[in-house]
């Protein structure tokens, strides 16, 4: 695929700024961050940002060879250790049952909770389109979450919507920027090449994972250096992750 450009020949992605203090990563499964936003992840608490991750499942589903009842702990331990690889050490998890995340106000919920009680300047998480960059079919999980992101930002910053949680404490918070990786209409990049082998290592940390992937998938660093590769040449860089930015400010 050729390097998308803009006029001029510029690259058609500008370098996202630095401007904000906090992030919250929400995401379906664990290893979802890690393929590619673990980077920007890294270089973010590198700078002394704050960074938090809530994954709606366990990922109890993920193994065939795992029983769910045994794989949900495993994989949540494997999350754990492949954040903290990159400077993140508070990661928290939801309930909804692994592939059968389904949209719909209940998961608009824990999401907005997550929102106020973290309170973050930036919101990261998945595309919610049925292809992503390349056009490589999306699950249906991601696409769940995804959406129900867009709205839970608003949901978050409404103390009408979702009353209760202003009865568990929680006021509404306004979340300034919402950034989707993976997404075919990037408008966004971070320059990733001096955290490529620290998120190579996150995505690594998910070894029973890794371990039942089929022999023919590539491993973390081919597979990282594809896609992270790949955001470089469309930003102009060695290496880069690209995000679809809307700012709410």
């Amino acid at each position: 695929m050729s390097e998308p450009t803009g006029t001029g020949g510029r690259p058609a992605v500008q370098e996202l700024d630095d401007d904000f203090e906090s992030v919250l990563c929400v995401v379906a499964h664990p290893d979802d961050i890690e393929y590619g936003t673990a980077a920007a992840v890294a270089k973010w608490t590198d700078g002394g940002k704050r960074v938090t991750y809530f994954l709606l499942t366990r990922g109890e589903a993920g193994i065939d060879t795992m029983h769910p009842d045994e794989a949900g702990p495993v994989r949540e331990q494997e999350e754990r250790d492949g954040a903290a690889v990159v400077g993140v050490t508070e990661v928290d998890f939801g309930n909804h049952r692994d592939g059968v995340v389904e949209y719909g106000l209940d998961l608009r919920r824990d999401i907005a909770r997550e929102i106020r009680r973290r309170r973050p300047d930036v919101v990261v998480t998945g595309h919610y389109g049925d292809r992503f960059v390349q056009g490589r079919l999306n699950q249906a999980d991601h696409r769940a979450v995804g959406l129900a992101c867009v709205d839970a930002v608003a949901d978050a910053g409404n103390r009408w919507i979702f009353p209760e949680l202003v009865q568990e404490g929680l006021e509404p918070w306004n979340v300034g920027r919402l950034c989707f990786g993976g997404s075919p209409t990037a408008t966004h990049y971070v320059e990733v090449a001096g955290q490529f082998d620290r998120a190579v290592a996150s995505l690594e940390a998910h070894r029973a994972y890794n371990a039942a992937l089929p022999e023919q998938f590539p491993k973390p660093p081919e597979l990282l250096g594809l896609v992270l590769g790949w955001g470089g040449q469309a930003a102009g860089v060695d290496k880069a992750l690209l995000l679809d930015v809307v700012d709410r400010r």
